[in-house]
């Protein structure tokens, strides 16, 4: 088999890159380890930039989260017992984010790569991407027992932080950067409203937490918990009364609470690796880069990839130059870093960490007084969330 871009990973970059693709008529094929159901159940991020819904515009795959997205144009900051609203349209110039989950944002690209007729393979074991570093890049999986080839021009490795395409790049030719924070996020899903129209940042002597939503009947809520806690220390009422503690008194009021769907603990780390292209082979999104997700950012730092990644195999087929893939990691690697200095700034400005200094709470104490106090602080935090320009 042949094709010209094989995109290894199933997620919304590797199926956000493919539909960019096809729409162009560029030809391409993606393979996932993993089942269609398994992908749809995980649940991820849910806070969209200006720049990924423009993406899923130009993908023609907008219409669902335009009718059941949630437009924010502002958020809170919680701490000293008071709400600090942060004024994201005002400050950028009418600019907003977008609640959608991850999950809907997949399934509406699966939906409409199907309708396009482009093709997927799910269940792909052992997918391994091959002689990248020459003009005869392919790609290498098996399914049912057999093992199959793929001839293509390039290869996207969309498979995330854990998936092959990183690891099958020699050691001497990638260089990573990483920070591990010292705490994580207990976080539960449940069918309750929100605490508030808007998203809820809270810095309390007990810890972080957040109060997110994933529509105006399903909650997402986090608390910062230590590495080794463990779930089956957190029943549901144990964590509804952690994160009371954690609000001001009018929001933890009105916390609705209600059985959890979901309940999970995940670390927090940056992590970016360089460079994001080799030859034939590029990274995108988690392959290359992990945030916290303090400042929401993981998926739309894999959306803004796809973007140069598009711009640069667009230019490739139309025009017969190389510019832009040649300019590929080097422009996408420019925006990460602003985004992975945003999200170390947020994480550190609203967690507790286990080392901190009385001095080290003062300065936080007057980082958060500051920022609700000065407008140019406030605008600067402003334009990062809402999405720095591609």
């Amino acid at each position: 088999m042949r094709t010209q871009v094989v995109i290894i990973g199933s997620g919304p970059s590797g199926l956000l890159l493919g539909q960019l693709l096809t729409l162009a008529g560029i030809d391409n094929l993606i393979l996932d380890r993993a089942s269609k159901e398994h992908i749809l159940g995980r649940v991820r991020a849910g806070v969209l930039e200006e720049g990924t819904v423009r993406l899923m515009d130009e993908a023609h795959s907008g219409a669902r989260m335009h009718g059941e997205g949630l437009p924010h144009e502002g958020f809170s900051l919680a701490f000293d017992g008071r709400d600090h609203r942060i004024d994201l349209s005002g400050l950028t110039g009418g600019k907003r984010v977008l609640i959608y989950g991850q999950t809907e944002l997949t399934r509406d690209l699966m939906d409409h790569r199907q309708a396009a007729g482009a093709l997927s393979i799910y269940e792909a074991a052992n997918a391994t991407p091959c002689d990248f570093d020459s003009h005869a890049p392919y790609v290498t999986y098996e399914k049912d027992g057999v093992t199959h080839r793929i001839d293509c021009d390039f290869i996207a490795g969309c498979d995330g932080f854990h998936g092959v395409s990183r690891r099958s790049v020699p050691d001497r030719a990638i260089r990573a950067f990483e920070k591990i924070y010292p705490f994580g996020w207990l976080g539960i899903l449940a069918d309750v409203p929100p605490v508030d129209h808007e998203l809820v940042y809270a810095n309390h002597p007990r810890g972080f937490a957040l109060c997110s939503m994933r529509s105006l009947s399903r909650s997402r809520y986090y608390i910062q918990c230590s590495l080794d806690e463990k779930l089956d220390g957190w029943d549901d009422q144990r964590f509804w009364d952690e994160l009371r503690r954690r609000l001001p008194v009018h929001h933890a009021d009105r916390v609705v609470t209600g059985p959890s769907f979901e309940k999970s603990i995940a670390p927090l780390r940056s992590f970016v690796a360089e460079p994001m292209r080799f030859n034939r082979l590029f990274l995108v999104g988690d392959a290359a880069h992990i945030v916290p997700p303090t400042g929401a950012k993981g998926l739309n730092l894999a959306a803004s990839d796809v973007h140069y990644l598009f711009e640069g195999l667009l230019e490739h087929y139309q025009d017969r130059s190389n510019a832009s893939i040649d300019a590929y990691s080097a422009r996408a690697l420019a925006r990460v870093w602003k985004a992975v200095r945003f999200s170390w700034w947020m994480t550190t400005m609203m967690h507790r960490f286990p080392d901190t200094s009385d001095f080290d709470q003062k300065i936080q104490e007057a980082e958060l007084d500051y920022l609700t106090h000065s407008r140019a602080a406030a605008t600067a935090l402003a334009e990062n969330y809402v999405g720095l320009p591609f």
